[in-house]
């Protein structure tokens, strides 16, 4: 008999929600059929049986959310052993060793395989486990907290890295950040919500009941919402616009679309665009880096994963091209098509969401010219493309008719200079005005 646990599938995971199950209880399942889908503020994960076997029991229904450690599944798997008996779930445990025993459990005896893996966010909060410890311990010291702790801890406002865990191997338990929270921080029993993204405090002004209808936010948004406090609390942001001329790039494309379909290729303006991205970030490198407020320092990457925003019925979602500098025209227009698809599917990876140097988000896919987008922490710039419409200009003393295509540059002003941001934009104006640059460098 086998006690599948629910695993930490990675990336600060510590519950999720069941979406669908598979299998009714009594059905023979083969090893490696999904047995249910299970979303997360990350992904939506297809859970796939790690035996064969007679499925005796489900641990949760659609609908329950489910901690790590918790029993996913009792398959009868012909050995005859007995499952060790758990004790009932529990919204929120206040005992320090259950959140111990279902953490090993988790990572010891219910290693779950996690198969095919859906998105439901391009959103991923840093993680602090190995922030700067005092002088007494190494500055790299991994921070051991169960979820449940580290959860605790956010909603105190306490810094995990300071606090002095008391448990085995000095893991942090509720106590320690009780006592620490006591020193650090006020009580907060009688405060209102606070954004735990800007410390500040947000009170909901009362609203009357009549003609008026609360919908809980999805997962999905939620972690929007969390991303998005990110970015607004540590990244000051400025943008740029301008508009280029792109009446050659318009006739490069239309003469070379036969082309494309001939490989099976949708040729749209995005991947053109994506070229030129690359070529100007490979001029100006500190666009493709990140800003590391707490050492000071800026991180330049050698690697160009490209993010393109989808936009889907759940929420926007941010998968990524990766190393697109190493990929054609065409192959560019391939993987743009194949994610967009994948996203709007719900079937994009975990690994697709992650490491995003660069994102780029399409206005012009919605008839919309301009926006300010904003930054994906820890990204320092993006890209917002609006729809390439005819317009007259003036073009040596004459009024023509000419391709324009809009763009707005949004960057973070702690490492990126309106200069800086000037000379990126007429750079990529001088890849896009002229199509042939972008086969030739």
């Amino acid at each position: 008999m086998i006690d599948f646990k629910f695993a930490d599938i990675g990336e600060g995971i510590h519950e999720g929600v069941i979406l669908k199950w598979h299998f009714e209880v009594g059905d023979n399942v083969e090893e490696g059929d999904t047995l249910c889908v299970v979303e997360t503020d990350k992904v939506n994960a297809e859970i796939p049986a790690p035996e064969s076997g007679v499925l005796k029991k489900r641990g949760a229904e659609v609908g329950d959310t489910i901690h790590v450690g918790e029993t996913l599944a009792v398959i009868d798997d012909g050995s005859g052993d007995e499952p060790t008996e758990e004790a009932p779930k529990k919204e929120e445990s206040s005992d320090d060793e259950d959140d111990e025993k279902k953490t090993e459990s988790a990572g010891e005896t219910g290693a779950s395989v996690v198969g095919a893996v859906e998105v439901s966010d391009e959103v991923m909060e840093a993680s602090n486990e190995h922030e700067e410890q005092d002088d007494e311990t190494s500055a790299n010291t991994k921070v051991l907290a169960t979820p449940a702790a580290r959860k605790y801890a956010s909603d105190k406002n306490v810094d995990l890295s300071k606090v002095k865990g008391t448990g085995p191997q000095g893991r942090i338990m509720k106590a320690d950040i009780d006592a620490a929270g006591r020193d650090e921080v006020p009580s907060q029993s009688d405060a209102p919500q606070t954004s735990s993204a800007q410390g500040r405090v947000f009170p909901m002004p009362s609203l009357p009941k009549e003609n008026t209808r609360r919908e809980k936010v999805t997962k999905l948004r939620k972690s929007i919402v969390n991303a998005m406090d990110t970015s607004n609390a540590l990244i000051p942001m400025t943008t740029v616009m301008d508009e280029f001329d792109v009446t050659e790039l318009v006739q490069f494309r239309n003469a070379q679309k036969s082309r494309a379909e001939s490989h099976d290729v949708k040729l749209t303006y995005l991947p053109l665009i994506i070229k030129a991205i690359i070529l100007t970030l490979k001029k100006y490198p500190v666009f493709n880096a990140s800003f590391d407020h707490e050492t000071d320092e800026i991180v330049y990457k050698d690697f160009f994963n490209i993010g393109i925003a989808v936009d889907t019925e759940d929420g926007l979602i941010v998968p990524n091209i990766k190393n697109a500098d190493q990929k054609s025209i065409l192959e560019l227009a391939k993987e743009v098509e194949n994610l967009a698809q994948a996203a709007r599917e719900r079937k994009v990876s975990l690994e697709q969401l992650q490491q995003t140097t660069f994102s780029i988000t399409n206005y012009g896919a919605f008839g919309s010219k301009l926006g300010t987008p904003i930054i994906k922490h820890p990204e320092v710039a993006i890209l917002g493309a609006g729809a390439i419409t005819k317009k007259p200009v003036v073009d040596d003393d004459r009024v023509v008719i000419r391709d324009m295509f809009p763009v707005s540059l949004t960057v973070d002003h702690r490492i990126i200079d309106g200069g800086d941001a000037g000379r990126f934009m007429v750079q990529l104006k001088a890849y896009l005005s002229d199509p042939m640059t972008l086969l030739l460098s």
